[in-house]
């Protein structure tokens, strides 16, 4: 009796370790990830940096609370993000050269990892056909799109200058051919599988700066590529995960 009870108590003792472990390594993620995100000075991006650690973390403590899981879980939300972020990072370092407009900017949202990419990188104005340049773009952003589980999520996007023409009667065609124009790349190139990524046109709808420059609003036509975090993925219809 007494050595079942000890090597039951030197089980209970093997859980315990591996509980303090797991929730350090978590808690140390979570400090690089918050110091990362300090070092940019920008406060909006700080603010979507937080809320989305916030929801890599959430659940995690009452998982271990409730002995579903011993803690080696706890910290996969927090890795996720870390992962996008050099990820984010990585494309930023290959795509804006010093000295130069830099065509692509990345951020971390609540979704998941948004990469934004100016019109004048990938198309002429007011058109969808890709443009020559826009393959060595795409090329780079593919190496990191390659072996992901991830859904990937292709958003167009246009300023407020209204556009009327055979092929594009508003701005909602014009954007939506273009994510489709850059999901089609993608497809056609055996970077993701069709049932892997979607394409969305917003219009005018989702600016990121106020319509009221020149500047701006070359900022506001762009192409988002946001790799979703797999919470994200689970619930896009598209989706082998999806399961509602």
């Amino acid at each position: 009796m007494m050595a079942r009870r000890k090597r039951n108590d030197d089980h209970e003792n093997l859980e315990r370790w591996l509980l303090t472990y797991a929730d350090l390594i978590t808690l140390l993620l979570a400090f690089f990830i918050v110091m990362y995100s300090m070092s940019q000075v920008d406060a909006k991006k700080f603010g979507k940096m937080s809320r989305a650690l916030s929801g890599a973390l959430k659940g995690g403590s009452m998982a271990i609370k409730r002995g579903t899981d011993i803690g080696l879980t706890d910290g996969k939300g927090v890795m996720e993000v870390g992962h996008l972020m050099s990820i984010g990072k990585m494309i930023e370092e290959n795509l804006n050269k010093p000295g130069e407009d830099k065509p692509v900017s990345t951020e971390m949202s609540e979704r998941g990892l948004v990469i934004h990419i100016v019109e004048s990188a990938l198309f002429k104005q007011g058109l969808s056909e890709l443009e020559p340049k826009a393959k060595s773009v795409l090329e780079t952003v593919s190496q990191y799109l390659h072996g992901i589980d991830n859904h990937i999520r292709v958003e167009g996007h246009t300023d407020n200058i209204p556009i009327n023409t055979v092929k594009y009667p508003s701005n909602w065609e014009l954007s939506s051919a273009r994510a489709t124009e850059v999901v089609r790349y993608f497809i056609e190139n055996n970077v993701v599988g069709p049932s892997e990524i979607s394409a969305l046109g917003y219009g005018e709808y989702r600016p990121m700066r106020p319509n009221n420059s020149i500047e701006n609003r070359a900022q506001n036509r762009r192409v988002d590529i946001v790799i979703l975090t797999m919470e994200m993925t689970h619930a896009e219809p598209n989706s082998e995960f999806y399961n509602p």
